[in-house]
């Protein structure tokens, strides 16, 4: 039996999240790559309704497997910097919301999905409000981006304007649709370029990039257009935008 100590020492632990967003923004094969990630799975499903194709391993029912999309809310565990993190996928069809609603009153954080092409759609705006009342602080996640979709400044402006949330961009994208050539790390100070060929993330090239230090790199992977469309984006977010407060996102403000 576990000692009182030790019970507490593994809820610190342990992490707890959702993923919510409109239908068909994504939900499910971003948890199938979390996970393969997290190294629980070795090769991620296809959302696919045919006969005889993979199934993802969040969508367990029969009818989840025919329609592509997820009914129910899973629960999926893996292991993460010595983290024990629970990753909660949640239904986005207004049909099931009642599930979603649940879930939300037991998570530690969410992850608002967002297809780049749509921006912030009906369903998202609705869950947003309930994790809004409840206080969980919010990440948001902008999918699709190897597709045409919005420019990221327009997809920022959206986002604020129309959920009234403060956004402070983590990563940016180099490039959007047939452009894309991966994102840049405000944080770590690094480009990703991304290998279209490949999926597995050691096929990533990691560079460290110093804006206005390194300014030149960019031009080495991206064409003169879009090289020069990111540095000015960059330029104005770091001028605009104010830093991160740590505490207001913990606090779910």
């Amino acid at each position: 039996m576990l000692s009182s100590l030790a019970i507490q020492k593994e809820i610190l632990r342990r992490r707890t999240f959702a993923i919510i967003s409109h239908p068909d923004a994504g939900k499910t094969t971003l948890t199938e790559k979390l996970l393969y990630h997290g190294g629980v799975i070795h090769e991620t499903g296809e959302v696919k309704g045919k006969k005889g194709a993979k199934a993802v391993t969040s969508d367990w029912m029969e009818l989840e497997r025919t329609k592509g999309i997820s009914i129910t809310s899973s629960v999926m565990t893996f292991e993460y910097d010595n983290l024990r993190v629970n990753l909660l996928d949640t239904p986005g069809h207004k049909d099931f919301s009642e599930d979603t609603y649940r879930v939300l009153m037991a998570v530690d954080s969410a992850v608002m999905l967002i297809d780049v092409a749509k921006g912030v759609e009906d369903r998202t705006k609705k869950l947003y409000e309930v994790c809004r009342l409840r206080h969980i602080p919010m990440f948001t996640f902008v999918n699709k981006l190897d597709r045409e979709g919005k420019d990221p400044l327009t997809l920022i402006d959206e986002v604020e304007k129309t959920l009234n949330m403060q956004c402070y961009p983590v990563t940016w994208p180099l490039g959007i649709g047939q452009r894309f050539r991966g994102i840049y790390n405000r944080i770590t100070k690094e480009l990703w370029i991304y290998d279209q060929r490949r999926e597995e993330v050691e096929e990533y090239k990691v560079i460290p990039f110093i804006k206005g230090k390194d300014d030149a790199i960019m031009y080495d992977y991206l064409d003169k257009e879009s090289a020069d469309q990111v540095l000015e984006e960059l330029d104005l977010i770091e001028s605009a935008l104010p830093p991160f407060d740590v505490e207001a996102f913990l606090r779910g403000e």
